[in-house]
């Protein structure tokens, strides 16, 4: 196997700044993810927690960039943790900050219904931001609904601007009415860039620690705090109904929009002139401005992004509110969705388009990268007719062709409890493995191996260690040794964590060794009991880069048997040449990173180093 070159390079995330980095009262262009960061900085805060999740993990990065002397960040093992994390501060009387995808809230849930009745101390605010279109998530779910159920605010910013104010607004309204305020965002608003003009710090003198009844979760104090909780709804409906943050743009009385944060956007720009209800919040409801509002127009139209969440409580109200008859319940709004919405509801004309239809279009799947170390394994299962148990990182790209080899995927940390219940059932006759990876491993999932060896269950467990959480963009986590300011820390050790929780069966290979990679996963699938092979072999874009001589197709020796097709490699394509009515192979050497995975399953020998095949 040849050598692979390992370039280290510091991560780019790694940011030790001294001073603020960016003047106050300047307008930039900033996302809104930028911009909430921002307004954390700018409000005070001591400390901010995190577990990166797209579209929400470029917060804790640029709250990274402000100085330490201001505020502790971090990444946290999961969503859950951070939120404690945060909580924590809260306690102890200084102003925190945890941030999550609309998943990863799942995850924190059990901490925040709580956390609802405790109150806070320091001012506690959590931006959430729900994946409206499912551009990278494993579903669609909207973040009101999670702040009915626990009782806690729910803040709707519509721009960039917006997302730092509302964050500052998210703190005083958490201090003034004791309680966790979630700060709602969208992919759109956190990617999106729009002009944001900046300000100071505010800095906040520490409460200190408060000794006080409700800090400890008890029934009896439980049974105290709900009335409190209630009456709190009460004066926060009060409260939004008056403040400026809610909107009444007027225009036409014969129709009213009623609508909150991005969807704000799309209707400035599709329909102008109506009369138009921006509430700042959208739960509580600010319900005397909707009385008001409602009692001005002849027809009320509501749009919003996912469930129907305004509308219903509208309705309940006693109003009739038409929203998801014109709008999709399911998917991210556009401008071209609004419009036709609004055309359904007779106020625009249709321009909605035929739909073209591409015949016979050949379109790659997604893949894996060129060189991704988690390639070899996929291909061993494969080859080993595993059923496979998946879990979410890059790795649930194995899911598509050519791979193939994963039957499974729920959340973070599941595969190895499912493999647990596979096991259990009876039913199935192939080898059980559940992959994960490293980041997913610390997540979630050393909770169902502990479960795996305390039940006796007889699987097989490939973690899956490239040493980062790649899938959202290379962030540090606990096994890395670097903390998310790139300063160096202990690294945990997953052999020492594996055998110390009763795993009889460790093993670590190199992933780019197949050879001993497939002996590994053969051996642990015939082991009974629970068995642990260890892959390792750094991420080939961050944070450490990988690269080794690019290489090439030796064309007279190509038997065009297509078995490096099998990689899915990006850096592999069919070439013009024909063999016996088969398409040869080409290597684009600007994508090959020297990993040797095609080198070492080509039967021909035909796959050499580029320099020397073209110095012959």
């Amino acid at each position: 196997m040849s050598e692979v070159t390992q370039v280290c390079e510091p991560s780019a995330r790694s940011v030790k700044p001294d001073a603020d980095p960016l003047p106050s009262d300047e307008i930039r262009p900033m996302t809104g993810n930028e911009a909430i960061a921002r307004g954390v900085w700018e409000a005070g805060v001591r400390v901010a927690a995190a577990y990166p999740g797209t579209p929400s993990t470029e917060i804790l990065e640029n709250l990274a960039k402000y100085p330490t002397q201001d505020l502790h960040a971090q990444w946290s093992t999961n969503e859950k943790v951070a939120l404690d994390v945060a909580y924590g501060a809260s306690y102890g009387g200084v102003r925190a900050f945890c941030a999550m995808k609309h998943v990863g809230l799942n995850v924190a849930a059990d901490a925040l219904l709580t956390e609802a009745y405790i109150g806070v101390n320091g001012g506690m605010v959590l931006a959430v931001c729900d994946d409206p279109g499912i551009h990278s998530s494993q579903n669609e779910q909207d973040t009101r609904l999670f702040g009915k159920l626990a009782n806690v605010p729910v803040l709707e910013p519509s721009d960039a601007q917006e997302a730092l104010e509302f964050t500052r607004w998210a703190y005083e309204i958490s201090e003034q009415f004791d309680t966790p305020v979630i700060v709602r965002s969208t992919t759109r608003i956190a990617h999106t860039r729009s002009p944001v003009r900046v300000g100071e710090r505010q800095e906040i003198e520490s409460r200190g620690f408060v000794e006080r009844p409700e800090n400890i979760a008890l029934p009896t104090t439980a049974r105290s705090r709900h009335p409190i909780v209630i009456e709190r709804e009460k004066l926060l409906e009060t409260h939004f109904s008056k403040s400026p943050k809610t909107q009444w743009i007027k225009g036409d009385k014969a129709v009213g929009v009623i609508t909150a944060g991005m969807s704000y956007g799309y209707l400035r720009e599709v329909l102008p002139g109506v009369s138009i209800l921006k509430l700042g919040a959208s739960f509580p409801l600010a319900r005397d401005a909707i009385r008001e509002f409602c009692d001005s127009v002849e027809r009320v139209i509501v749009l919003e992004e996912l469930e129907p969440f305004l509308e219903t409580e509208i309705k309940a109200m006693g109003y009739q509110a038409e929203g998801k008859a014109f709008f999709p319940r399911a998917g991210e709004l556009s401008p071209e969705a609004v419009h036709e919405g609004f055309a359904k509801a007779g106020l625009l004309k249709s321009r909605k388009l035929e739909t073209l239809v591409v015949v016979d279009e050949l379109v790659r799947p997604p893949v894996l990268c060129s060189g991704c170390p988690h390639t070899g394994g996929y291909m061993a299962l494969r080859a080993l007719n595993a059923r496979v148990a998946g879990d979410i990182g890059c790795y649930t790209l194995a899911a598509m062709q050519p791979l193939q080899a994963m039957d499974t995927c729920v959340s973070m940390g599941s595969s190895i409890g499912t493999a647990v219940g596979l096991a259990k059932a009876g039913t199935e006759t192939r080898p059980i493995v559940a992959t994960i990876g490293d980041s997913t491993f610390l997540h979630g999932g050393i909770t169902g191996l502990i479960d795996a060896v305390y039940n006796d269950a007889n699987i097989t467990v490939l973690l899956l260690n490239n040493s980062t959480t790649a899938m959202t963009g290379g962030q540090e986590h606990p096994g890395t040794g670097r903390t998310l300011r790139g300063d160096a820390t202990h690294a945990v050790n997953y052999a020492e964590v594996c055998r110390a929780v009763g795993v009889p069966s460790v093993k670590e290979v190199d992933s780019y060794d197949l050879g001993v990679l497939y002996q590994a996963i053969r051996e642990a699938t015939e082991y009974k009991g629970v068995a642990v092979v260890i892959a390792n072999r750094p991420c080939v874009l961050d944070p450490v880069k990988i690269k080794g001589p690019a290489f090439q197709i030796r064309a007279a020796g190509c038997t065009a048997c297509q078995s490096c097709m099998n990689l899915g490699c990006p850096a592999l394509s069919w070439s013009d040449e024909m063999l016996d009515g088969h398409h040869k192979i080409r290597i684009d050497e600007s994508s090959c990173i020297g990993c040797t995975l095609c080198v070492q399953i080509c039967p021909s020998d035909c796959i050499r180093p580029a320099l020397e095949l073209r110095v012959s």
